[in-house]
C-alpha cells in the first residue's frame, strides 16, 4: 500500500459575517476572497501532479465568534483557461462535500471540529488531459455564519465580525494515475428545492424537480453524485421532520432515502455551547430519529447513484419529497448533483 501524504491547500482561513460586505482582509497568496464566507484557490500543474490514485479531503473548522451550527461545503469550480479570477455564478461548479458545523464556544474544549470526504472519482477529472486543456480547476472552500449571537453570548466576540477558521487537506498517496476520456456534467449546483417557492419546485404544492439534459455521448460506468440536506428551524419544520425522498432517472426509481443518522450522541462532545438540540442528558437512538436530519458536528452524505452505461441521447432526472410540508412557506432543501462516467466510441446496447 502507497503511503498517505498530507497537502495543505488553504490553511487559516478566516471567514466572516456572511451577511456584511466584503472588507479587505489580508488572505494567503493565491487565495481570492468572493464573499465573506466564500473563498477560492486555483490548483496549481503541481498540486494536480502531486495527486497521487486515492484523495481525502480533510476539512478542519476552528470555532470563532458565531456559536450557531452552520453550513458548509467544499467546491470544485470550473473556470476557463488561465482566467486569472472568476464569478463563481458565471461557471459551473459541484458539490465536493458538505458538513454542519457544531454549535461551538471558542473559550471552551474542543474548539475544533474535523470532517473527511472521500473523493477519488474526483482525480478522474483533475487528472484528464482534455478537460485539462479547456479548464482550470478551482477549489472553492465555503463556510457561512453570522456573528449577532455570539458578540452578546460569547466571552470576546463584542464587535467581533469573524465567524470560523477554516483549513483544508488533501491526503493523497504517491502513485501515479492517468487518465483520459473522462466526463463529468454538473447538473445542479445548491439549487433550492421547496413547494412553495416558484423558482424551486416543478409544480406549485409539490416538492419536485424535474432536471433534464443532453448527453452529447455514450458513457461506461456513469454515477449520478448527489448530496441534500434538509433546513427549515421553525416549529415543525423540515430540518425536525424525515422525510422519504425519492430518486428517478429516465423514469425509473433508483434510490429512495430518508436522510439521518442512528443517533447523533456521537457528536455531543463537539457541540460546546448551550443549545436546544443537545439537552443536558443524551438521548435515546429512537428519540433522535424521530426528528434529526443530520448532526450538527457532521458531514452531509453524498450518494452515488450507479447508472451503468449510458447512450448519448436526453435524459432526465426526478427528485420528489411528496411528503414535504414547508410550514408557513419556510425552509428548503438545496440540491447538489452532478453526472460522471467514461466516454466511449462503441455503441452501447
Amino acid at each position: 500500500m502507497a503511503q498517505e501524504k498530507s497537502i495543505t491547500f488553504f490553511e487559516n482561513i478566516v471567514f466572516y459575517d456572511g451577511y456584511a460586505k466584503v472588507g479587505n482582509q489580508s488572505l494567503p497568496e493565491n487565495v481570492i476572497r468572493h464573499r465573506n464566507d466564500l473563498v477560492a484557490k486555483k490548483l496549481s500543474e503541481s498540486d494536480i501532479k502531486n495527486l497521487g490514485n486515492t484523495l481525502k479531503l480533510k476539512v478542519s473548522i476552528k470555532a470563532a465568534c458565531d456559536n450557531y451550527d452552520r453550513l458548509g461545503s467544499i467546491n470544485l469550480a470550473f473556470v476557463p483557461k488561465n482566467d486569472t479570477t472568476y464569478i463563481p455564478e458565471k461557471v459551473q461548479r459541484i458539490e465536493l462535500g458538505r458538513f454542519i458545523t457544531p454549535f461551538m464556544n471558542k473559550n471552551k474544549m474542543p474548539d475544533v471540529v474535523f470532517f473527511s470526504f472521500e473523493i477519488d472519482n474526483i482525480l478522474d477529472v483533475l487528472k484528464d488531459s482534455n478537460l485539462n486543456e479547456k479548464y482550470d480547476f478551482w477549489i472553492e472552500f465555503e463556510v457561512f455564519g453570522v456573528p449577532y449571537a455570539a458578540q452578546k453570548q460569547v466571552s470576546g466576540c463584542e464587535g467581533r465580525t469573524d465567524v470560523f477558521v477554516g483549513t483544508l487537506e488533501f491526503i493523497t498517496n504517491s502513485k501515479k494515475l492517468k487518465t483520459k476520456d473522462s466526463y463529468v456534467l454538473p447538473l445542479n449546483f445548491k439549487d433550492n428545492l421547496n413547494n412553495y417557492s416558484k423558482e424551486a419546485t416543478d409544480e406549485s404544492g409539490k416538492t419536485v424537480r424535474n432536471i433534464t439534459f443532453n448527453l452529447p455521448e455514450s458513457l461506461t460506468n456513469a454515477k449520478l453524485y448527489l448530496i441534500t440536506s434538509n433546513h427549515g428551524a421553525n416549529e415543525q419544520g423540515e430540518e425536525y421532520n424525515r422525510r422519504n425522498h425519492f430518486i428517478y432517472f429516465d423514469e425509473n426509481l433508483k434510490l429512495t432515502y430518508k436522510p439521518g443518522e442512528e443517533t447523533c450522541e456521537p457528536y455531543r462532545k463537539l457541540n460546546t455551547q448551550g443549545n436546544g438540540i443537545y439537552e443536558k442528558t443524551p438521548k435515546t437512538n429512537e428519540e433522535w430519529q424521530s426528528f434529526s436530519n443530520w448532526c450538527p458536528g457532521a458531514i452531509i452524505p453524498t450518494r452515488v447513484i450507479e447508472l451503468g452505461n449510458l447512450n448519448a441521447r436526453q435524459h432526465t432526472f426526478k427528485i420528489d419529497v411528496p411528503d414535504a410540508v414547508f410550514k408557513e412557506g419556510q425552509g428548503y432543501i438545496p440540491v447538489s448533483l452532478y453526472l460522471q462516467g467514461k466516454i466511449t466510441k462503441k455503441k452501447i446496447k
